[in-house]
């Protein structure tokens, strides 16, 4: 029997590490076999733990919740008793399932640590607020990746970044995929109705919509201001933005947002925002749409993309990062820094007769290959190379 310890320091947050945590962990507890888990948390967690998984609280005064909204970090105090606490867990692997929220343990058990993306080293203008943040980054990086016994990793395109800039050798790099929920899938017309309904969206009108963050590397301004054009074609179109609103993520950019929302007078009333919504209320909302676009100028992985394909809805991509990787023949692509080409992609797949209807399904055929129990095999192939040696 392996035992694996998992830092949980971001099991409570809603989606993104959180989220991948979350989902990895139920799949890897489903499957049962020769390993069993154990989940150390900084303070007792708010959510549901699956059945058959242990959980420890090593008693830290702060969590990583302060950092994700830049008011503040994790003090040396917290790490400590954090690195404590993972060191007498006495497991055969310890996995750190974001190298955000990683910790040193000064011990000798093997460490799996995923690093889901290199965009902070990409676009550190635009992921840090100063330099010196992006010095603390570098180091604990540096110290993640020297502690690893292995470097876990959500996509081909991310353990070609991590060896080039991170310079890991590939082969300590394991790749793994992510999933989407069950509520992500084809819905009847009617809960997609109720979802334009909700947010004021005309039954009918062509509906391009946006999940995700608003660092500025996820480019949705670009987006904004590809709207006019868009709309000359499309004038009857929509653009629904779903995440959260509130300025509470690190460094994000949402009143620069909602200004270039409200410049031009076309797209005034044809952009909403709809905040943080739940999962079954945006699976309803991507079943209400033409098509989710993503004008990242990188990602790792993309779950959007892949919610969005598995209710059956093509996908408006950027030609970078892991996103041709995921999305493949389910879409369209753009050079996410050429408003014109985004606009001509969008134009393109609300005008041309059939394309929508074709893309949608492939979609749906793309979207079957990928899933958590495939992630959660590649994740236990990562743990039996790391406690081999």
């Amino acid at each position: 029997m392996i035992h694996v310890g998992i830092d949980a320091s971001a099991w409570d947050n809603e989606r993104g590490f959180g989220r991948f945590t979350r989902s990895l962990v139920g799949a890897l507890a489903a499957r049962g076999g020769d390993f069993r888990y154990t989940l150390l948390f900084a303070t007792p967690p708010e959510r549901p733990v699956p059945d058959g998984v242990a959980v420890a609280v090593a008693g830290a005064a702060r969590t990583m919740a302060a950092a994700a909204s830049g008011a503040g970090a994790r003090g040396g105090a917290d790490m400590r008793a954090q690195s404590r606490a993972a060191a007498r867990l006495g497991a055969d692997v310890f996995f750190f399932p974001a190298h955000y929220s990683f910790f040193p343990i000064l011990s000798r058990v093997p460490k799996v640590v995923c690093i889901h993306d290199t965009i902070p080293e990409r676009f550190p203008d635009l992921v840090f607020p100063t330099r010196r943040n992006f010095r603390f980054w570098q180091a604990k990086t540096w110290l993640a990746k020297w502690q690893a016994t292995r470097v876990m990793t959500v996509s081909d395109a991310s353990a070609a970044d991590i060896a080039a800039m991170l310079n890991v050798a590939r082969r300590r790099i394991d790749v793994v995929t992510e999933g989407a929920e069950e509520g992500f899938r084809p819905l009847p017309a009617a809960r997609a109705a109720a979802a334009r309904a909700r947010h004021a969206i005309p039954e009918g009108a062509p509906l391009l919509a946006y999940v995700g963050g608003f660092n500025r590397h996820k480019n949705v301004l670009r987006l904004i201001e590809a709207m006019p054009a868009i709309l000359a074609a499309c004038p009857e179109a929509r653009l629904a933005i779903v995440g959260r609103t509130t300025g509470e993520r690190f460094w994000d950019n949402i009143d620069e947002l909602k200004a270039g929302a409200s410049r031009d007078v076309r797209t005034s009333d044809r952009i909403v925002f709809t905040g943080e919504i739940p999962d079954a209320e945006m699976a309803e909302l991507l079943n209400a749409s033409s098509a989710l676009v993503m004008p990242s100028l990188w990602e790792g992985f993309g779950l959007p993309a892949l919610e969005s394909m598995s209710c059956g809805v093509p996908v408006l991509a950027a030609n970078r990062g892991s996103l041709p990787e995921v999305v493949g023949d389910a879409g369209l692509y753009f050079e996410p820094e050429d408003r014109a080409e985004l606009a001509a992609a969008a134009v393109r797949l609300l005008t041309e007769p059939g394309l929508q209807a074709d893309l949608a399904g492939r979609a749906l055929r793309r979207a079957g290959l990928f899933g958590w129990d495939r992630a959660a095999a590649l994740a236990e192939r990562s743990f039996r190379r790391a406690a081999g040696g």
